[in-house]
């Protein structure tokens, strides 16, 4: 057991005469700041004092007079108002490192209930190129999955492909109208994307044309309110001072918009070619949809091109699920569940869920203003109902206990209004949930793009990434009297510490927060990274090299820690956190909290190699103690990249 769970054990029964639940006070026990303290303190004398009108410092004393931590704790002590500090023993420690050290696992234990748990992830569009924006919801969803599956669950992790919508109609109908023939012998994806960037263009174009007349006349009616509210404003009264705010920036973002629009109106205008192609296809929304709901109702020509198209987009897809290392158990894409949405429907409206509304089908929540949409009035169907078709599924054929949505933190409002329509539909014992994430952006704060505009492609990002880790390479070796690395195996590190570098950067963060891409912070060799950490982990190759030692013989019981230097203690105890780490992780699935550890490991490691002689180290019980904490960091920096698909090297 790790020593947060222990503390936490020996507490929550001590509550029982004060609160029913002690789970947020029990959270409240974390390690300490400032380890001049202790190990670990406990902060909720302060807030459980409050509640209960007693005094904090005294409500501590009670709790610490009441706990059994003998030959666990060195010392267990009452600071400042209430502050409960706990110094774990020297030997109790080294224990639990032994344990660790012969322990395949690292000392974590597998789930004492195992679920099956499916994790929707990835879900690109197939028709159009992966970018960027599809980075997140990978690599998030791939290390759920990762950890899941490490500790004993039957882990699904599904692509849930969107190969039915709308972005085949708008393919469809760029292939009948705008094909190069040559191209698409010669890059047939590279065409189809192609086909659908021009038709969502045009598209857009005629919408955005349609569009400015109106964005101009609110600009100028937003203008003149904001000039009568500036005229009879009072200073003093904050509503019309908060008003006038809002205005300012409801004026600011119209003109911004209207920029946008004109900007892209312009594209089209000032191209011969666009503007010919535009002016000859004045509905071409409206005719890709009719090709998408031709798809649909079976057409014989659309279901064939779809048939033709669609195996060359997954191809090239996988390429990039190949070189980011990442894998699913199963991908059922919406075309999968197409022949289960008229009956999810019809039982919806059978079990008086759904009801007709201005001629569509929809599921109404109380409380929620829009419906939930379930067949449009031309009679197609929404993602809402291939999504409640998939969840019929996962339950019913997979036997599901949980279900993972990891998806943009927009589309927040869509599965609130999902798992409600599950739940009535009889889907109220699954346990499913939207783990959302925020938006990768550019250095000026906005969604990450080109120079010329365009959404970064994710190959190119990944292929960017190992030239400039190819660089880093490169110069750390040639500076080596010596170097190591011959040319095929610096690229191949180049490769691992090229995508680990990516991967990790947006792993490091909370998944629920925007964070700007920066490729100079997320390819240090210092810092808060990948590098920083698979060097950390090469250097410890390092010294195995130089003292010719067995590591399989670091993992007996003969091999034991000593302390005998406070940057040993300090990185033993930061090992048997790991398990910890692993269980705060899936406490509410956020990775960042493992790129944390790791981080702080690889820092407790360099202040240990600063400080504790290891190949020079005369005495040789210290040595050999030295040497079994270099292993077990090693292997915790292993297990810890691989459970977030990072690799790791012996050489840098």
């Amino acid at each position: 057991m790790h020593p947060l769970a222990v503390i936490r054990e020996q507490l929550s029964p001590l509550f029982q005469e004060y609160v029913e639940d002690p789970t947020p006070f029990l959270e409240m026990v974390r390690p300490a700041q400032d380890t001049k303290f202790g190990d670990f303190q406990a902060n909720f004398a302060m807030p459980l004092a409050k509640k209960l009108g007693k005094n904090p410092r005294e409500l501590a004393d009670e709790f610490v007079e009441k706990l059994q931590l003998e030959g666990i704790c060195e010392s267990v002590n009452v600071a400042g108002p209430g502050f409960i500090n706990f110094k774990f023993n020297s030997e109790w420690l080294i224990s639990r490192l032994g344990e660790m050290q012969q322990d395949e696992r690292l000392s974590i234990p597998k789930a004492e209930k195992p679920e099956t748990i499916i994790v929707d992830y990835s879900a690109p569009n197939v028709a159009k190129p992966m970018h960027v924006g599809h980075l997140r919801s990978t690599v998030i969803g791939n290390t759920i999955c990762r950890i899941l599956n490490f500790l004993g669950h039957q882990v699904y992790g599904d692509n849930h492909l969107g190969d039915w919508g709308t972005q085949f109609g708008m393919i469809i109908f760029g292939y009948k109208n705008f094909l190069n023939e040559e191209s698409f012998k010669q890059a047939s994806v590279q065409e189809l994307a192609r086909l659908y960037k021009l038709v969502n263009q045009l598209s857009e174009y005629h919408q955005l044309v349609a569009k400015v007349p109106e964005l101009k006349s609110k600009i100028e009616a937003t203008a003149q309110q904001l000039t009568d509210l500036e005229v009879k404003i009072d200073p003093k009264d904050k509503q019309q001072r908060k008003a006038l705010g809002k205005l300012k920036n409801d004026l600011a973002s119209l003109k911004e918009n209207l920029l946008s629009a004109e900007e892209k109106i312009a594209v089209v205008n000032g191209s011969p070619e666009l503007a010919a192609q535009a002016n000859a296809h004045p509905d071409i929304a409206r005719l890709a949809r009719e090709e998408t709901a031709k798809l649909h109702k079976g057409d014989v020509e659309n279901l064939k091109l779809w048939n033709q198209f669609l195996p060359l987009c997954i191809a090239a897809i996988e390429e990039v699920y190949e070189r980011l290392d990442v894998k699913f158990d199963m991908i059922l894409g919406e075309s999968y569940f197409q022949p289960f949405l008229g009956n999810v429907v019809s039982d919806l409206e059978r079990k008086g869920l759904a009801q007709e509304s201005q001629g569509a089908i929809c599921v109404f929540h109380e409380g929620n203003e829009a419906p939930f949409i379930v067949q449009k009035t031309d009679g197609a169907y929404t993602y809402a109902t291939t999504d409640l078709a998939t969840i019929k599924y996962r339950v019913e054929e997979l036997k599901a206990d949980s279900i993972l949505y990891v998806v943009d933190a927009r589309q927040g409002e869509h599965f609130k209004l999902l798992f409600e329509t599950a739940d009535k539909w009889g889907f109220d014992k699954i346990d499913l949930r939207h783990i959302s994430f925020g938006t990768v952006l550019g250095d000026d704060k906005k969604p990450f793009k080109t120079r010329s505009g365009d959404t970064v492609g994710l190959e190119s990002l990944i292929d960017e990434s190992i030239q400039r880790a190819r660089q880093i390479v490169d110069a750390g070796d040639d500076s080596k009297p010596n170097p190591e690395l011959d040319n095929a195996t610096r690229q191949e590190v180049a490769e691992l510490v090229g995508i680990g570098a990516i991967k990790y950067a947006d792993l490091r963060h909370n998944r629920e927060s925007d964070y700007v891409f920066n490729w100079t912070k997320m390819l240090a060799t210092t810092g808060d990274t990948a590098t920083y950490i698979q060097y950390a982990y090469a250097r410890i190759g390092g010294i195995f090299r130089e003292v010719g030692a067995d590591r399989s013989e670091l993992r007996s019981d003969t091999a034991t820690v000593v302390f005998t230097h406070e940057a040993e203690r300090a990185l033993g105890l930061q090992l048997i956190r790991f398990a910890e780490t692993i269980e705060s992780v899936v406490s509410d699935y956020r990775p960042n909290i493992l790129t944390a550890y790791l981080f702080e490991t690889a820092n407790s490691f360099t202040a240990f190699y600063g400080h504790c002689h290891v190949k020079n180290e005369q005495d040789p019980a210290i040595k050999l103690s030295r040497l079994v904490l270099c292993d077990l960091t090693a292997r915790v920096f292993q297990q810890g990249l691989e459970l977030l698909g990072i690799q790791t090297t012996d050489k840098m």
